[in-house]
């Protein structure tokens, strides 16, 4: 399998992503194509110790990238040679089975979506991270690319995070919950009441697992797998959770400062307070997958270290592996609302 890594987009580029890159190809077995400036990226080579190109790596030379300052709608456009656009076209071409990029998101979505191209029939791609629940982990879908959606959007969203969580989470039944404010039919906005029946009869036809409306407090619980938003709640939940998560950390780490004794107790609950927080830690989690685009690509945080590029890799692999996207093709004609 060959993975293709936009080496210059994200904070840490070109070193952290090249040493990812390299520490990805050795522990998970796949070969890498590095886009980005040739100079730069054999520097970087150079600092991680590698005087040589190493077998299994290549490298596609562009002469300019995309930036943070950047247009998405525009960008590729106005720049024909960026890391992330060249990356973006050889995925198209079938040279290479996913894309890993730290780059703008709004670039990459809009890139993948102009160049790599939907599925046909999927009426927007979005961005579907894996959230830890009290139970394990559920899929987040929509987290921030759609802010605002239609009631077709939502049931496709929904059928696309089933998916993932089948062939990607390993999770045999995958139990889908719409946000809302409250379980009730009545709650929500016009966007809620109206996707509400549309996923009942995904149910009732036997294509979905829909538990109903789902209050966040619910699905951080475990209540369901696949937790179905709009980009704009999405993303809000998102940030929230990794915002108490973080308090949390830092409340605790006060809590067992205070003495001799909360440090003796700290020693002993330190293995757990670790997993906890690497549950939180975006360079564990490595990126969030964009579904619906016809293949796999994978959006790493813009702060990503080496470690996340590593653990990026993995996921753009097993997403690769997972057959989802032929899924998602076999069962298009489902996830199309009849226009009256």
């Amino acid at each position: 399998m060959k993975i293709i890594i936009d080496a210059m987009g994200g904070d840490n580029a070109p070193f952290e992503i090249v040493k990812g890159a390299l520490q990805g190809r050795e522990r998970w077995g796949v070969d890498i194509v590095l886009t980005g400036d040739t100079t730069a990226i054999l520097k970087a080579l150079e600092q991680c110790g590698q005087t040589d190109l190493p077998k299994g790596v290549e490298i596609a030379h562009t002469t300019e990238q995309v930036t943070m300052d950047d247009e998405p709608s525009t960008v590729f456009r106005r720049k024909k040679d960026t890391s992330m656009g060249v990356g973006l076209t050889m995925l198209r071409d079938g040279k290479g089975d996913a894309m890993v990029s730290a780059g703008s998101t709004g670039a990459l979505l809009t890139g993948a979506t102009l160049l790599v191209k939907r599925v046909r029939g999927i009426r927007r791609a979005a961005m579907a991270p894996v959230i830890p629940t009290t139970t394990g982990s559920a899929v987040l879908i929509d987290c921030g690319a759609n802010a605002e959606c239609t009631p077709e959007y939502l049931m496709q969203f929904a059928y696309l995070g089933s998916f993932y969580a089948k062939r990607v989470l390993g999770i045999e039944n995958p139990r889908v919950g719409l946000l809302n404010i409250g379980a009730e039919d009545g709650k929500g906005t016009a966007l809620q009441k109206e996707t509400l029946p549309l996923l009942r009869k995904a149910h009732q036809d036997g294509h979905l697992n829909f538990v109903g409306n789902i209050e966040a407090k619910e699905a951080i619980k475990g209540g369901c797998d696949v937790i179905v938003s709009d980009g704009f709640s999405g993303n809000v939940m998102l940030k929230t959770i990794e915002g108490v998560g973080s308090y949390a950390g830092s409340a605790l780490k006060g809590i067992f400062k205070k003495n001799l004794l909360t440090k003796l107790a700290a020693v002993m609950v330190m293995p757990g307070l670790n997993s906890f927080k690497a549950k939180l830690d975006p360079n564990k989690v490595g990126g969030t997958a964009f579904i619906g685009i016809s293949k796999p690509v994978i959006k790493a945080h813009g702060s990503s270290n080496a470690e996340a590029i590593e653990n990026a890799i993995a996921q753009a692999k097993q997403f690769a592996d997972s057959g989802m996207i032929a899924d998602i093709e076999a069962n298009i004609q489902l996830m199309k609302v009849e226009q009256e």
